[in-house]
């Protein structure tokens, strides 16, 4: 496995080597393990920290949006699929200790643990080094999710997005193509998004959703940048 030290090294942060191991361990590698400390109590401590790291800047930053709004952005960054993608782009994947089913399951690339995994390393900052420093990572990982307030809000649900873009242009009607591969215990699916008989973006996953959010989320990237401003303006409006 990997140093930690390239991992720690990549979230700014310094943990002493006890709590990062409590931290990486998931319950299949604990319960293998002789029934050791799972990461799930720090998973709880960094899911309130991040909740309220991420409340509290929307609510500070955007004095002017309503409740609805704040709690639609809040819900779109503090999802497993965010959280995924942050800890993907950390490599921490390859450093979660796993049992051998999570393993022979890609269960190092599995979006629920990645998350929970995200959040247990809150709970390891804030306990290692206290709130303000758990805050900032927290926000210097988050930080550029919020920044996106298009994709925030789309972000909640890429497929419902991509229908009310493709509506709001006249495109067609939206549909997937999904094929699967691989043994039934390490499925891997590729989901390619279609409007009216056009091919656009794709998008691969451990399950079906999954992979027709990813496919529906690059569409939704591509159109906003290819599309006159005018239109996108308009997207979320009723047709």
């Amino acid at each position: 496995m990997p140093s930690t030290e390239e991992l720690l090294e990549r979230l700014g942060v310094d943990l002493d080597a006890e709590t990062l191991r409590l931290a990486l361990t998931h319950r299949s590698y604990a319960y293998e393990h002789g029934g050791l400390p799972t990461n799930e109590r720090l998973e709880f401590l960094g899911d309130s920290i991040l909740g309220f790291s991420v409340t509290d800047a929307l609510y500070r930053d955007n004095p002017d949006l309503p409740e609805g709004e704040l709690a639609k952005r809040r819900s779109a960054v503090v999802s497993t699929r965010a959280l995924a993608g942050i800890a993907r782009s950390l490599d921490v994947g390859q450093h979660v200790l796993l049992g051998q089913g999570e393993k022979l399951t890609n269960g190092a690339d599995k979006s629920s643990i990645l998350a929970d995994t995200m959040e247990a390393l809150f709970g390891a900052t804030y306990l290692c080094h206290g709130i303000e420093t758990a805050r900032q990572l927290v926000m210097r990982l988050i930080g550029p999710l919020l920044a996106d307030a298009e994709a925030l809000g789309a972000g909640t649900d890429w497929k419902t997005s991509i229908q009310e873009l493709a509506a709001a242009r006249k495109m067609g009607n939206v549909t997937y193509r999904v094929e699967g591969s691989g043994p039934d215990h390490a499925r891997t699916f590729v989901a390619t998004l279609l409007i009216g008989t056009a091919e656009h973006g794709q998008g691969t996953g451990h399950s079906k959703k999954e992979a027709e959010q990813e496919a529906a989320a690059s569409t939704w990237r591509d159109l906003r940048a290819s599309l006159p401003e005018s239109v996108t303006e308009n997207s979320g409006s009723d047709a």
